[in-house]
């Protein structure tokens, strides 16, 4: 059948895995809740009704904010029957980032998943005009439940199947299926729309490239209101995979042995803390096992997927029956295939994974693409270590004069929700999309991310940062004179700060501080304490992943004379990572070397 509407992966499923007893299981108090391929297309249709019933109009949205669960897809799929968008909010926002969002998207409805979200979503609520109705999906005191829709739409299916199966029929695959809020460079979240079609052929052109089918289980714990790990639960319904969530993002592991998984999809950050883990166990053994182990764990880090000789082969088949298999034995015992995204990893990690046959595929993509540009083809043996992979099949692509990568094609956002100026910012006459991104193509046509034009920034864990939106929040102090966020690809957001030195001259002679002069200042334990109290305050107003978890004072004042600014006062970046190159190494740790 032909795949161009979200919903259309469930008819699929319905149509070639009729039987399938565990397409989406969820873990609950240790034990895993499944539901089949009968249980979703029931469930989503009966919400589908629901949905009508309560009076929503087509193209009405409808945000959710709801942890990985099963109820988010019966959600999703049962918004897109309905003919209404389907927007998905991170469950970790601040309270304004959620009142923008609502009150931006013009929802009419919001579902909740749990008790811990429902205080800062509703406090964000309570400050708008135009409140949307409330729905929770854990039962909550004097909340109406999403069990309510299930049943409402179960008792008016005669009513509204007609109009479902119409829908069905009459909904294109170039119509509005979901609006993403991500940051833009102003700070303000921008919704990113994107179609039916975008979405479905993005999904099944990197599904076509998976090594897995409907005999694996795949571990789902990223946010699946992010484009990409969204985008690989379509893909995984697509090839008929079964979907595991993850109890929490402490169970990965117990999660991974117990559910017999062959995969997940990452970020960076979590790969680098088993890499850690990894490592750790190694120092606390004896002499002997301990140099066999170092040895097996050294040479991972020089593994090479191309090398196929007798010798090569034996070396990694020694090290795996006596390393390797005892770290797959603590996470299930499966070899695995583990997708990452969201933001470059070291390929140090890649090799030492991919040699304990826990091979990992990294690709490359935003949420205005749908997301996936390039992705490295385990089923083609088309991998490249040090890359994103090759271009998706059917996505134009192409180098700007000055390496952006730019791309465009049916996997391309339909604009920014009501921000036609920022559309045109970023989507040329010619329809080109400017990604921000610098890349290069190698002599086999894989692609390697180099430089990131603009100056937001991601986090291992994926999460984009706005350093500007955030420096000039931190600036706000009178403590603080300039300040430069930092932390790209790292797993936190840290700050190089000059401080105001007149006003802490002041603040010093108050508390009758003793110095020679600012190196010495700047080092004083109440001086260090004091700014600390006052990263704390901004901290507060800060969504987590936003959050200044480290600092260094500098003695010196920055100016465009000695370098840091330009003649405007822009902080002059790269200047100021080479001049505090020791200072921000001993911010991050050798973790990251």
């Amino acid at each position: 059948m032909e795949i161009t509407r979200i919903f259309d992966f469930l008819e699929q499923l319905k149509e070639k895995h009729p039987n399938k007893t565990d397409i989406l299981s969820q873990k609950k108090n240790g034990v895993w809740i499944k539901y089949s391929v009968e249980d979703y297309y029931e469930m989503a249709h009966l919400l589908s009704y629901g949905f009508l019933a309560l009076g929503l109009q087509p193209n009405d949205k409808v945000v959710t904010v709801v942890n990985n669960r099963p109820e988010w897809n019966f959600i999703d799929m049962a918004l897109a029957m309905a003919n209404l968008i389907h927007v998905p909010v991170y469950p970790t926002l601040g309270v304004d980032d959620y009142a923008y969002i609502i009150n931006h998207s013009d929802a009419k409805l919001v579902i909740i998943g749990n008790e811990t979200i429902f205080g800062n979503v509703n406090s964000a609520i309570e400050t708008l005009t135009d409140k949307p109705t409330v729905y929770t999906i854990n039962p909550i005191e004097h909340q109406k439940e999403l069990e309510e829709i299930r049943l409402l739409g179960l008792n008016t299916r005669n009513i509204y199947s007609p109009i479902v199966e119409e829908n069905k029929k009459n909904i294109t695959g170039d119509d509005l299926c979901t609006i993403i809020y991500t940051s833009g460079t102003t700070g303000l979240p921008k919704g990113v729309m994107l179609s039916h079609r975008a979405l479905t052929f993005n999904a099944m052109a990197h599904g076509n490239m998976q090594i897995v089918d409907h005999r694996h289980r795949m571990l789902s714990f990223l946010p699946l209101c992010h484009i990409y790990e969204r985008s690989m639960n379509y893909s995984f319904q697509y090839l008929g995979v079964s979907i595991y969530y993850a109890e929490s993002i402490n169970t990965i592991a117990a999660d991974l042995k117990d559910g017999n998984v062959n995969g997940f999809c990452s970020v960076p950050r979590v790969l680098e803390m088993t890499f850690e883990k990894f490592r750790s166990v190694g120092k606390d053994m004896k002499k002997f096992k301990k140099k066999i182990y170092f040895w097996a764990f050294n040479a991972g880090l020089k593994f090479d997927n191309n090398k196929k000789s007798f010798f090569y082969s034996l070396k990694y088949n020694i090290a795996d029956k006596l390393v390797y298999s005892k770290w797959r034995e603590n996470l299930g015992g499966n070899e695995l295939l583990i997708v990452s995204g969201g933001s470059a990893i070291q390929p140090k990690i890649i090799r030492l994974f991919t040699a304990a046959k826990m091979r990992i595929i990294e690709g490359y993509g935003l949420t205005e693409t749908s997301p996936v540009i390039a992705v490295n083809r385990p089923k083609d043996n088309l991998v490249l270590i040090g890359s994103v992979g090759k271009i998706i099949d059917g996505i134009d692509f192409k180098l700007a004069d000055d390496g952006e990568i730019l791309t465009k094609g049916v996997c391309l956002m339909m604009g920014y929700y009501k921000d036609e100026e920022y559309t045109k910012q970023v989507i040329d006459d010619e329809g080109w999309f400017h990604t921000g991104d610098i890349g290069e193509l190698t002599k086999d046509g894989f692609l390697k991310i180099t430089d990131r034009k603009k100056d937001i920034f991601k986090l291992s864990s994926g999460k984009y940062i706005a350093p500007q939106l955030l420096e000039n929040k931190i600036k706000g102090s009178p403590f603080i004179d300039n300040v430069m966020v930092i932390g790209e690809n790292q797993k936190f957001v840290s700050a190089l700060i000059s401080p105001y030195f007149n006003y802490l001259h002041f603040w010093s002679t108050k508390y009758k501080l003793h110095y020679r002069d600012h190196d010495e200042l700047v080092k004083n334990k109440l001086v260090v304490q004091r700014i600390k109290k006052e990263i704390d305050k901004i901290n507060q107003k800060l969504a987590p992943h936003e959050q200044i978890k480290r600092f260094r004072i500098v003695h010196e004042e920055w100016s465009p004379v000695t370098g840091e600014l330009s003649p405007t006062l822009k902080l002059r970046r790269s200047n100021m990572m080479k001049k505090y190159e020791k200072t921000i190494e001993e911010i991050f740790g050798s973790h990251f070397d």
